[in-house]
């Protein structure tokens, strides 16, 4: 993996970022540069099992994946997990708690089994593990993770007119085109039960 990073100019263990779109069922992981301070993209793989449809985890036992902006921190990595390796994205957040939202253990993790998890194949799991628990060895604080319901293309939002969570993934495409514009995983708070999203200062 080393020689990898090294074939892009990434290093294992400086700062990373997760993004995963249901839709396309894919979880990239991006690497933070040390010449630029900005993210390069180091590799996507694929979810190999998602429950649910396309909107937002809204309770427990619903089988939904999250959708949403979420964070993990040293104390999320699950090591001795049951599906080989995990983490803990951090579901409910604060948005999710201010929509009345439950669930517990929304977990990335390996052994191509889910219910509301993302789950990997095991080889994929130990690779984004071993990237993941480095950054965080190495100083990070805490790796973000940013759940899509898809792409947030123009195209495919105008394709979501009269959707039913239309309102809620507008506020998400706010962060979505932010670090597109910025490569920098942007500051994320919960206002008035809505996203706010600043540009980040890593």
């Amino acid at each position: 993996m080393k020689k990898a990073l090294a074939a892009k100019g990434l290093h294992l263990g400086d700062p990373v970022f997760i993004r995963v779109f249901k839709e396309e069922r894919t979880l990239e992981l991006w690497v933070r540069r040390r010449d630029t301070r900005k993210y390069d993209l180091f590799r996507s793989w694929p979810v190999a099992a998602m429950s649910g449809v396309l909107g937002p985890k809204l309770q427990e036992g619903d089988a939904q994946a999250p959708e949403g902006f979420y964070f993990v921190p040293p104390e999320r990595m699950k090591p001795d997990s049951q599906f080989h390796l995990a983490f803990n994205i951090g579901y409910p957040n604060a948005y999710d708690l201010a929509h009345d939202r439950t669930g517990t253990f929304l977990m990335v993790h390996g052994n191509e089994v889910s219910i509301g998890c993302f789950a990997m194949t095991d080889p994929a799991i130990e690779e984004i593990y071993t990237l993941c628990a480095a950054a965080l060895d190495r100083g990070q604080p805490f790796f973000r993770v940013h759940c899509f319901p898809f792409r947030m293309t123009s195209a495919r939002m105008a394709a979501a007119v009269g959707d039913p969570w239309e309102d809620f993934w507008k506020n998400l495409k706010e962060g979505y085109d932010r670090f597109e514009a910025d490569r920098v995983p942007p500051d994320v708070m919960v206002e008035g039960k809505r996203y706010v999203i600043r540009s980040g200062n890593e």
